[in-house]
């Protein structure tokens, strides 16, 4: 695992918890932020195993294959425990609730000492899920931590927590790749040269998310089926759009991932009116993005990209979703 802790990118930032790790100069509480499936869960867990790797390759530099490497891989390490946002019958679910309980229960276990490894650690996924009760939880919980408690966070920006916990944190950007290093370890994982080609530029510059779309063929096809009902709703009368938002808003999972992909898109149109030199996001649908561009102005463009991150705002501060869903459509240029 010498070799940039395994990780695809990033460098700048495992060469910086490498240096804690090895001078035994390790923050008590770490702040991984950036898109879903940039690597954030990833990294955390390289640095959980970089200071309990029982036999080191060098300072710093987990084996990968004792015991509590394995363990901490796979999240089932006795001195490691996982918090996040769950369902209403308590299954871990993305986009549901980071509870008080959940830190509460952190709090006393972080308070023993480790069972076999040198640091208990706590590793919060997605903490910008959490309610107002847990984040403050958290913040008592970041005060009175033990020496021998590391706490990892994971959100997609730092805007989205309490600055207080923020401020006790030390915090990690992580940036998109180039799309053309998801590519290269596309091709590396065997995978055809245009379908590597297209998926490097869908995944954003986001390994995690790349290697998703090679093993869940569902996903392009979900997206596909999004593009396409973006493109029927533009010309659609506003009926046609009350019912799609209706619809839409029945689960606000799908929503969310919905107006992911719409928000993709639209910056790829921006991004063409502007005539900038960025590479598009859905290069598949190049043509009807140019067809789109040629009809719109910047400012109306830049209006759309903006409202689209508005209403996943509004979805996360539980916003009424059909509402969110109609304001959304009728807003959108007729073209």
């Amino acid at each position: 695992m010498a070799d940039n802790w395994n990780m695809l990118g990033h460098e700048w930032a495992v060469d910086m918890l490498h240096q804690h790790a090895a001078r035994g100069d390790v923050r008590h509480a770490y702040l991984f932020c950036g898109p879903p499936g940039l690597g954030r869960r990833t990294l955390a867990l390289r640095l959980a195993q970089a200071l309990n790797c029982t036999k080191p390759i060098a300072a710093g530099i987990p084996c990968g294959h004792c015991r509590d490497c394995k363990q901490i891989e796979e999240m089932r390490h006795p001195d490691m425990l996982v918090i996040q946002s769950q369902d209403g019958d308590g299954q871990p679910k993305d986009g549901g609730t980071l509870k008080v309980d959940q830190v509460r229960a952190v709090q006393h276990s972080l308070s023993l000492r480790p069972y076999q490894a040198k640091f208990r650690v706590a590793l919060f996924l997605r903490f910008q899920e959490a309610n107002d009760n847990a984040a403050n939880a958290l913040l008592k919980t970041l005060e009175e931590a033990p020496a021998h408690a590391i706490l990892l966070l994971t959100a997609d920006t730092p805007e989205q927590l309490l600055p207080t916990i923020v401020s006790r944190c030390e915090i990690l950007r992580l940036r998109a790749l180039p799309v053309s290093a998801i590519e290269s370890d596309l091709l590396a994982r065997g995978v055809d040269e245009e379908r590597a080609r297209l998926l490097s530029h869908i995944s954003g510059g986001r390994p995690g998310y790349a290697r998703k779309l090679i093993d869940d063929f569902t996903l392009l096809e979900k997206r596909e089926e999004r593009l396409d009902d973006l493109q029927t709703l533009l010309p659609a009368p506003r009926v046609e759009k009350f019912s799609y938002a209706d619809k839409l808003s029945k689960d606000k999972d799908v929503m969310r991932q919905t107006i992911l992909i719409w928000l993709s898109y639209w910056r790829d149109v921006m991004l063409r009116v502007a005539q900038a030199e960025t590479p598009l996001t859905n290069i598949d649908r190049n043509m009807e993005i140019e067809f789109l561009a040629g009809r719109l102005d910047l400012s109306t463009a830049r209006r759309v990209v903006g409202e689209l991150e508005s209403a996943l705002e509004k979805l996360d501060r539980n916003v009424n979703a059909r509402m969110v869903a109609e304001v959304l459509l009728l807003d959108w240029p007729k073209v």
